[in-house]
């Protein structure tokens, strides 16, 4: 497995081995043994989740303040631009952010967003699937959304592939990072 590091200490860009020929390709999405020693991590998984988006649909900045989760994500049909920000009140790198594009022209690149991180992507194909795999359980009573661009992040979204994003209610009404609850 390549292990590429970001910008974010501990977010990484994960690229494991692919076996392909002209049928196609082969690849383990996780492997525990092969994640831990390329990663020296040995996160737990309990939940694996799909979801599917129009292009310009931005999910996002969601976290939760309790019962954190790490999440390994990937695409496995489209292109989105996908981003982690750090929101451990605590953290010398608190309110930067990293992002990757992610889609099925690599569908073996995968983004690992440790606990304690806003996670966000934007679609920017005509529809794309995004599959991930949490750490804890999702807890809708300890759920926070931050602004999705609030300018003290300043986080630099490919808009002018899709022009204004789409989003929900609870997106359209995220805090400023300065005005939300964060994790400890």
């Amino acid at each position: 497995m390549n292990v590429i590091q970001t910008a974010l200490p501990g977010v990484l860009i994960l690229e494991p081995k692919v076996f392909g020929d002209t049928r196609g390709f082969f690849l383990e999405s996780y492997n525990a043994r092969v994640f831990g020693e390329a990663t020296g991590l040995d996160p737990v998984f309990v939940q694996d989740n799909h979801s599917r988006s129009a292009r310009g649909v931005l999910r996002g900045l969601h976290y939760q303040i309790r019962q954190t989760q790490g999440k390994l994500v990937r695409v496995t049909h489209g292109r989105v631009f996908d981003v982690a920000v750090d929101v451990r009140r605590n953290s010398p790198h608190f309110g930067r952010w990293a992002g990757v594009e992610l889609s099925d022209d690599m569908p073996y690149r995968m983004f690992w967003i440790p606990p304690g991180f806003a996670h966000a992507f934007l679609v920017l194909s005509e529809s794309a699937d995004f599959a991930y795999k949490a750490t804890d359980y999702y807890a809708p009573e300890y759920e926070r959304c931050i602004r999705w661009n609030d300018p003290d992040i300043g986080i630099e979204w490919p808009l002018e592939e899709v022009g204004d994003p789409l989003l929900s209610e609870k997106d359209r009404v995220g805090l400023p990072l300065k005005d939300a609850e964060v994790c400890s």
